[in-house]
């Protein structure tokens, strides 16, 4: 208490309180105001005879307390209210003092309005830095830490009087971490503002860490730096889907096994998903779960799943792959559709399960990935965000899987029959043959003719004809011993393998075969009888590869036709008189080709669009003066044989250019002309050399020019046929693939070798319009090529159903009987002639078939 008793002194204490700086207000003990100084009504914006007199209360907010209640001696800040109606803050300190008997109440009152916003400020900025889950770390203009937010010390376990005066790169980087991220962080930290960066940083416990880093600078007014902000987000969960993803595209690429990516996917979402279990199903075309991989789960639990029908209350899984959703059961041992499973997952410790379905793109459900749980749980947002990943993912696998066995079908199995076809048997052979645990084991091979089986097709039909070789197909592999293979050459041309089996099995075999083809065939309504003529040779005496072994089989098989048919014959060397006549052909044939007796007939090829010529194709053809016609299925084979077809070849490349060359003197448009050149052409570095002097002799355009490649070129991988064939394509002449899906080609070669069109084969086209099979394998093989930017036609359209199915298919071209057969030159001029510019062929065939 202040004692002011002499009235001088009194004088001038209010004087003094008078020019203070501070607001001052006197109350007396009932608090009415009794002084008000200069500084007070600055503050307030009262004038002191508005306040005189009035309760002290008139200066505060209600509901801010009353100044009289403050305790004196002490300070405290008070909300003012102006007249203006503005507020404002003020530092009270309050005295008592004594005067002539009386006491008096003096408050001190200091302007603390831009101390308290200031303030108020910070504390907003800290809960901005210290209640964020990202990541704030400040550093000085020595790039030192000076501050670090509590998202830091949570996620990196240092606290922040263990990191300050530390470099952030130092105390965060570790063995994993990118050097060359570093030392952008370090050239671009303190002269850029607002860069990102992402990097792996490690905890104080050693922990990998994935951030995102965004950093910005502070500068003085000098241009001095002053601060560092980095702010940090926490992005390992996604780097470990982005992992994920590149590691299961990496594994596709290579062409690693469906299980073998489905295992991998749950050892992945197992390490990243804690405390799961991963399962992966999959959904066969019966509707039947079969497992595909769950290795954290007992076999005997993915045994008792297998083959399990999928339905609406099927656990969780079976129910997800009937429905199409996805299915949480939170507890197996109460939920309803776990009623007729649970004790199948309950003695395990699996208490919930999590099931979602993987679509394909055309929405069939192809199977199903779960998490399994230990505690009844539902997944939580991490799970659904690694779920929704994975299921993309499995989906991705399953679609290539489903799509390589697709293409593997086509390119080893025939369409018709489902037999293996001359690729896959040609692959049997060459792992018979180079067994080193069953060398010299004897091993037979069957070659089949069905007898008189042109007959069945000229009087009834090729649909027929098909129907009939599905039939003997049948019985033919009805025949099998669990170690023998039956296969389709082609046309009515079977071969048995028949591995560890001497003359006397093979008899027993041939002898079974007959019997059960003596059996009248039920082919629709017809009741057809069959016969079958074999021929054997034996390995290794008849031969010691592939080529010789068939050759030799397909020799005795004509023995057996000779023979009077229905009946078998071994390869003997003495099979002179067969051989003599194929000596003598040969004879006539280089004699033909000498004296250039040979010629080409050319088949025109339409576009299915309009019906316009696209090109044609040149079909050798050979009429010897007293053998008649000679089919070039006959002498084709013997020139490759007798070494003439590389001359062939050459001469079907020269006649050619020069017939181009004339109709392009005559002004007639061609289009581009195919020929059909055999794989031992492509053996020679110097075909292209020779194609290239041929057009250039000839003036013909290279892109007018289309060289048919055959099956043995594609299935070659040798270096100097590979370079070969890429010199010839690089002349500007086009590569068309011959017979596409007859199973003699390998179709990984469509994506190394630049081939510009594919040919379907006509045992396609023939079974279009009655088989849905053929149908939707000619569809594929039309996908396949359009996908890889290639021209599709096809071969032997003989109907105007089979013509429209193809234009329904989009198939851009196509060739056959039904459209023109192969004319000598004359005559396709005339045809050209006669076949309007306006597309009238196609016309009539729309107007036929909508009739």
């Amino acid at each position: 208490m202040i004692s002011c008793q002499d009235a001088g002194l009194q004088n001038i204490f209010l004087q003094a309180l008078e020019q203070a700086i501070d607001a001052a207000v006197i109350t007396d003990e009932t608090g009415t105001i009794i002084f008000f100084n200069a500084a007070a009504e600055r503050l307030w914006g009262y004038g002191r005879d508005e306040v005189l007199g009035r309760p002290i209360g008139c200066l505060v907010p209600k509901g801010d307390g009353n100044p009289a209640d403050l305790v004196v001696g002490a300070s405290r800040e008070l909300r003012i209210r102006r007249k203006d109606g503005a507020t404002r803050w003020g530092a009270v300190s309050l005295s008592r003092v004594a005067a002539h008997g009386r006491t008096i109440l003096l408050g001190f009152v200091r302007d603390v309005t831009e101390e308290v916003a200031r303030r108020e400020e910070l504390y907003l900025l800290s809960l901005v830095a210290n209640e964020t889950d990202r990541i704030v770390i400040v550093t000085g203009g020595d790039r030192r830490i000076v501050y670090v937010n509590r998202a830091f010390t949570e996620m990196f376990g240092y606290e922040l009087a263990e990191v300050r005066g530390r470099w952030p790169i130092e105390l965060l980087a570790g063995r994993r971490t990118d050097p060359k991220v570093l030392q952008h962080l370090r050239r671009r930290a303190g002269v850029e503002r607002g860069f990102h960066e992402e990097l792996i940083t490690y905890s104080k416990s050693g922990e990998e860490i994935w951030v995102s880093t965004t950093v910005n600078t502070v500068l003085n007014a000098d241009g001095t730096l002053k601060n560092i902000v980095a702010v940090l987000a926490d992005i390992t969960e996604n780097k470990q889907i982005e992992a994920l993803q590149r590691d299961v595209l990496e594994a596709l690429a290579k062409d690693m096994p469906l299980p073998e990516i489905a295992a991998m996917i749950c050892h992945r979402v197992e390490a990243i998903a804690a405390g799961v279990f991963c399962s992966i199903l999959l959904v066969d075309q019966d509707g039947r779960l079969r497992p595909l991989a769950a290795p954290s789960l007992p076999e005997q639990y993915s045994e008792a799943l297998n083959g399990l029908e999928i339905g609406p209350i099927t656990g969780s899984c079976g129910t997800a792959a009937y429905l199409g959703i996805p299915v949480v059961v939170e507890d197996i041992a109460t939920d309803p559709l776990w009623e007729a499973y649970k004790a199948l997952a309950l003695p395990l410790g699996l208490a919930a399960c999590w099931s979602s379905p993987i679509k394909l793109r055309d929405g069939r459900v192809a199977g199903t990935f779960a998490f399994y749980f230990r505690e009844k749980r539902g997944p939580s947002p991490w799970h659904e965000h690694v779920v929704n990943a994975c299921t993309h993912l499995c989906a991705l696998a399953i679609e290539r899987h489903e799509a390589k066995t697709h293409i593997a079908q086509l390119a080893y199995f025939d369409t018709l029959t489902g037999l293996p076809n001359r690729a896959r048997l040609h692959q049997l052979i060459d792992s018979l043959t180079h067994d080193p645990d069953a060398a010299n084991a004897p091993i037979a091979c069957l070659f089949l003719d069905i007898d008189h089986f042109k007959d069945v097709n000229d009087t009834l039909g090729h649909s027929t004809g098909d129907r009939l070789l599905i039939e003997v197909a049948q019985r033919l592999q009805n025949q099998l011993r669990p170690t023998d293979a039956v296969s389709r050459l082609g046309g009515d041309e079977f071969v048995f393998i028949l591995p560890d089996c001497d003359a006397d099995g093979a008899v027993a075999v041939a002898k079974r075969i007959i019997d059960a083809l003596s059996a009248p065939l039920r082919v629709g309504a017809l009741t057809l009888s069959v016969s079958v003529s074999i021929g054997i040779s034996l390995y290794p005496d008849n031969g010691g590869d592939k080529e010789t072994l068939l050759k030799h089989a397909d020799a005795a098989m004509y023995q057996a036709k000779g023979a009077g048919r229905g009946t078998y014959r071994f390869f003997s060397p003495e099979m002179n008189r067969f051989a003599q006549e194929r000596l003598i052909l040969s004879a006539a044939l280089r004699e033909a080709l000498a004296q250039d007796a040979l010629e080409l007939h050319y088949q025109p090829q339409l576009r299915t669009v309009d019906g316009k010529l696209h090109g044609v194709e040149a079909l050798l053809r050979w009429t010897h003066p007293t053998l008649g016609s000679i089919a070039p299925e006959r002498f084709i084979p013997l020139a490759e044989e007798s070494g003439l077809i590389e001359a062939i070849g050459e001469w079907c490349l020269r006649t050619t250019c020069r017939q181009i060359a004339a109709w392009r003197a005559a002004g007639i448009d061609i289009g581009t002309v195919s020929v059909n050149l055999s794989s031992q052409h492509f053996r020679k570095r110097d075909l292209p050399r020779l194609i290239a002097a041929l057009l250039d002799a000839h003036d013909v355009p290279p892109e007018m020019l289309t060289i048919e490649i055959t099956e043995s070129v594609m299935m070659d991988d040798r270096t100097a046929t590979i370079e070969t064939v890429r010199a010839v394509q690089a002349l500007g002449v086009g590569l068309s693939m011959d017979d596409f899906g007859t199973g003699y080609s390998s179709l990984s070669s469509l994506t190394r070798l630049p081939i510009s069109e594919l040919k379907i084969d006509r045992s396609f086209v023939q079974e279009l319009g009655q088989d849905e099979q053929a149908q939707a394998a000619t569809q594929a093989v039309i996908r396949i090529g359009q996908s890889l930017g290639m021209m599709v036609i096809a071969e032997g359209v003989e109907t105007e159903e089979q013509w429209h199915i193809l234009k329904a298919l989009r198939c851009q071209a196509a060739q056959g009987f039904l459209l023109s057969p192969a004319l000598p030159a004359p005559a396709l001029e005339a045809w050209l002639a006669d076949h309007p510019a306006t597309a009238r062929t196609a016309s009539h065939l729309d107007v036929a078939w909508s009739i």
